[in-house]
């Protein structure tokens, strides 16, 4: 048996109004393009990195982090990792399988809107300069 790619704990980062016991699945819109349905969870075990996803994720809601924990297998997010960046240092997973929600943090680092908005730049332009998310 192989040894686990992180021991955690685990973060996801949404607007969504969750409760412990629920299941976050695949086959939602991406946050980073709307027009792309995501083939998988994505989550972090870092909690401010939960929180700058749950900061920039779509919708009105307030940005939550919750504590999760995996159902099934995981693999680096390819996003973020090796396929762009070597390692993987904002350890972040993805799994075709859902994510229980365990817990909600509420000590996570917010960011400044001025930091919010450089973020959404950001991403807005390596959404323009490298166009594919890999799905």
């Amino acid at each position: 048996m192989s040894e686990p790619l992180d021991p955690g704990p685990f973060f996801h980062g949404t607007k969504a109004d969750l409760q412990i016991g629920d299941l976050l699945t695949a086959g939602f819109r991406s946050n980073y393009r709307p027009e792309v349905v995501m083939n998988h969870i994505y989550f972090t075990a870092l909690r401010d990195g939960a929180g700058l996803a749950a900061e920039i994720a779509a919708g009105d809601g307030e940005p939550r982090v919750y504590v999760v924990e995996p159902t099934g297998s995981f693999e680096d997010d390819p996003n973020v990792t090796d396929k762009k960046f070597p390692g993987n240092p904002t350890r972040s997973y993805r799994s075709v399988h859902p994510i229980r929600i365990v817990g909600e943090v509420h000590d996570w680092t917010r960011l400044t809107p001025e930091a919010l908005q450089q973020w959404r730049d950001r991403l807005a332009t390596i959404a323009q300069e490298r166009g594919e998310i890999i799905n």
